[in-house]
Formats: structure tokens, sequence, C-alpha cells
């Protein structure tokens, strides 16, 4: 079976860096259409009215101290809020929250029209129901990254709704290739 020619980096100016070339948009999305992503829907609510949106760029980075990362479109409805916001709450998704997922990744829908489907913490940041896990978190640093914002963020405290046991699946929400998938025991590959 033959390989896939690697990718050549285009070399036009628009796409020049000090380390040389870069790929094209196309060839980059191409590149992590194969590469899942966990979903998380985030919120936050700098003063004006709550916002929200589906993520698949949280990650944890740190334990000691618990810090995550995630990263927005300049483009979003809500990268203007979340540049204001002190505290974001960080949704961790599974597959029994698609429709949740699918609210916080369509554009021009109210995502807070249902008040059945949210309330508001003491602290005042708006937290949906009945998703498997959210966490609270004093976002502590944000960096311009192209056409989109890194924002790093402490956790302050959380709950959660599904727990798993260690090794176990739980459902777990991914989005690969541009659809949702649910991780179960069927795309368990054991160690040999």
């Amino acid at each position: 079976m033959s390989q896939p020619a690697p990718t050549t980096p285009r070399a036009d100016d628009a796409s020049r860096h000090a380390f040389g070339p870069s790929l094209s948009a196309e060839d980059f999305k191409t590149l992590f259409r194969g590469h899942p992503g966990g979903v998380s829907i985030i919120t936050a609510d700098a003063g004006d009215g709550p916002v929200a949106l589906t993520a698949t760029s949280v990650s944890s980075v740190s334990a000691d101290p618990p810090l995550l990362v995630f990263s927005i479109s300049d483009q979003s409805s809500a990268a203007e809020v979340l540049a204001r916001a002190e505290t974001v709450i960080v949704h961790l998704l599974d597959a029994h929250d698609v429709e949740l997922a699918r609210l916080g990744a369509a554009s021009g829908r109210d995502r807070f029209a249902d008040p059945q489907r949210f309330s508001r913490l003491p602290t005042g940041e708006p937290v949906y129901h009945d998703v498997r896990a959210w966490v609270r978190c004093a976002v502590i640093g944000r960096m311009d990254a192209g056409g989109s914002t890194v924002f790093a963020a402490h956790a302050l405290n959380s709950q959660v709704e599904r727990d798993i046991s260690p090794g176990e699946h739980g459902d777990a929400l991914v989005y690969h290739n541009r659809s949702w998938h649910r991780l179960g025991d069927h795309s368990r590959i054991e160690d040999e």
C-alpha cells in the first residue's frame, strides 16, 4: 500500500512566517479532520447577558495548580463577551448532552431561550443543568493566535453529575470529521 505524499507548504507571501512558508488553511483543516476532539460548551456573562458556544479545544494543562486552556474564533458571537469575562463555566459533555452541543454550535440561536435548561451560580455565571460535568474557572490569561484567542483558566470549583471509573468510556462525546460520535466498548482498543 503506498503512502500519501507529505503536504508541501505554500510559498506565497500571505503564508510566509519567520520559519518559512506555512500550510494552507485547507491543508491544515485536512490534517485535523482526522483528529477527534472532546466536546465542551463554554458559558460566560460579562454583565450584559449570557453567551455560550461549543468548543472542541478544551484541554487540561496542570493538575496542581488546576489549569486548562481553550480557544475560540474571533468570529464567534461570544468572542466579545469572553474577551471581557473574568470567569467562565466549562461544561464537559458526554453523548447524553449532544443536543446542548448542537445548540452551542448553531449560529443565530438563542442559547438561553429555555429558562428551564440553565440557572445562574451564586457568583452570576450561567450554568446548564444535567450535563456530565462543569467547572467554574477564573480567566488568568488570553493570547491572540491568528484569528482566534487562546484562554488560560484556573479551575475554582466543579460539579460532576455522571462520573466514570478509571478505564471506563463513560459515553464520551467526541467531534470527528464534522460529525458527533459516542465512544463506547465497541471503540475500545485493548492493550496487548
